[in-house]
């Protein structure tokens, strides 16, 4: 809790109205989650205008109003409206403000990239574990705190917004955590979720495609991506990803490098002695996660003995089988992603490999045609079908995917519904094959026009893996 004056502190703000001593005790964006003497940041988003929520908010309990506009009329005269240049960043401060700061105690490690985010976050987490600290990984596929995961009141986000985000950060401190392991997506990197969130050390993976269209281009893209090094006290970043070399040219903090070659300043020659997930990806996402340790000083040689260790997070490579058929699935949504898996599962297959996926809607379309040329050169089968297609047309997805390969190929097989297509192709396998289901990895729900409806890749292949055998023995 806090007075006004002391949230405003060094702020560039303007005050009309209402009491500037009052107390405050949170902050919002929401009106939903106003509760009495909570700040209601009123801003204007894509899709809603907080401004609309004001009277709302007053009625439940909201004791300040912030806005970044003023050409707001009929605004309450009775609480202190506080008007900022930038509702974001004012959010991230106050946010922060309020809870203390408590990442200025704790370690932090933010990892960014098209592909790898989570794999390498749980990597540093599991390896920061081995040493006897407690670790926080936050991102993706939820929080965990010493590996296990938490439930906790926060929106399914790559990056947690900052009034989400600092609080849990604050339990984190309380809990006895020693670092916080998080995911930096470019949209919360550009939307300022991670303002005044003190970051020791920052990991750049790679740069794909996949957000092109949700910021303006490629340039704005690769921006967003490369604030993270304006953030941070030590930059990590991949070799063997050109684009990411570029990115850091210009830092003024450290950089550290890593990469399966010795110009590398992190490389272990024989990594594969150590670490057994296979893939070429995943020996970099390991590298990256060795990389974060050696910053935080510990020995390299120590490093590598606990790498035998690590595991792959939920929905990524995650194996099923039964009656000689492997099931994969895995997160796999843009081509450099999908191509890892292909290639990686396509040198151990014995017998077919199936692949069955699709590609969200109201995202990169230029990726779709990519990914479905890329499906067929690794696979005996492919099975197209419906990926979170959100307000866009599933069907016309399909079609762009289908342009991969001229529209007509044999081997390609068109099904709409995604849980009949991973029946198909689970019940087509014969001992020796592998199918790999594509795309959704740990999610739990299908984004149709009609909403979020619940639906589990890992529990649908399970069912029918079930459901073959049974039909197998009869």
């Amino acid at each position: 809790m806090l007075l006004l004056t002391e949230l405003l502190k060094d702020w560039p703000c303007t005050i009309n109205g209402g009491n500037i001593r009052t107390r405050v005790t949170g902050i919002t964006e929401n009106s939903q989650r106003i509760k009495k003497g909570f700040v209601f940041v009123a801003r204007k988003g894509g899709h809603d205008d907080g401004a609309l929520h004001i009277q709302q908010a007053i009625e439940q309990g909201a004791a300040v109003i912030v806005i970044d506009r003023t050409d707001l009329t009929k605004l309450p005269i009775d609480v202190p409206v506080v008007i900022v240049p930038d509702c974001k960043l004012f959010i991230a401060h106050a946010s922060a403000r309020l809870a203390g700061y408590p990442a200025r105690r704790m370690k932090v490690i933010a990892v960014t990239g098209t592909n790898g985010k989570t794999t390498v976050t749980h990597f540093i987490g599991q390896l920061l574990k081995c040493f006897g600290n407690r670790p926080a990984v936050i991102g993706t596929t939820g929080v965990f705190m010493d590996g296990i995961k938490l439930e906790i009141d926060s929106p399914q986000m790559t990056t947690l917004p900052a009034e989400y985000l600092h609080p849990l950060l604050e339990k984190c401190e309380e809990a006895g955590v020693t670092h916080i392991v998080l995911e930096a997506s470019s949209i919360g990197l550009v939307t300022n979720r991670l303002a005044y969130c003190e970051i020791d050390v920052g990991i750049l993976l790679n740069i794909g495609t996949d957000h092109y269209e949700e910021h303006g281009g490629k340039l704005a893209y690769i921006q967003a991506k490369k604030r993270l090094s304006e953030m941070v006290a030590t930059m990590i970043v991949n070799r063997e990803d050109e684009q990411c070399l570029q990115m850091v040219q210009d830092a003024i903090v450290p950089v550290v490098s890593f990469g399966m070659t010795p110009f590398a300043d992190i490389y272990v020659p024989d990594l594969y002695k150590y670490f057994v997930i296979r893939g070429h990806y995943n020996y970099l996402n390991a590298l990256a996660a060795i990389s974060a340790l050696t910053v935080f000083g510990y020995k390299l040689e120590d490093i590598v003995q606990h790498c035998q260790q690590l595991q792959l997070p939920e929905g990524r490579l995650q194996q099923l089988e039964r009656d000689g058929v492997k099931v994969y699935i895995d997160y796999a949504h843009t081509p450099d992603a999908l191509q890892a898996v292909l290639c990686t599962l396509s040198t151990s297959c014995y017998g077919k490999l199936i692949t069955v996926f699709g590609c969200g809607g109201e995202r990169d379309k230029g990726k779709r045609a990519e990914m479905g040329e890329l499906a067929v050169l690794y696979s005996a089968n492919v099975i197209v079908t419906s990926d979170n297609p959100r307000n866009e047309d599933p069907l016309a997805i399909i079609t762009d995917i289908l342009e991969g390969f001229g529209g007509d190929c044999s081997a390609v097989e068109v099904m709409l519904d995604r849980k009949h297509a991973i029946r198909k192709a689970i019940f087509s396998a014969a001992p020796g094959d592998t199918v790999l289901i594509a795309g959704k990895g740990h999610e739990k729900t299908q984004h149709t026009a009609d909403g979020l409806l619940p639906f589990s890749d890992f529990e649908e292949a399970r069912l029918a893996l079930f459901e073959k055998t049974f039909l197998d023995f009869n």
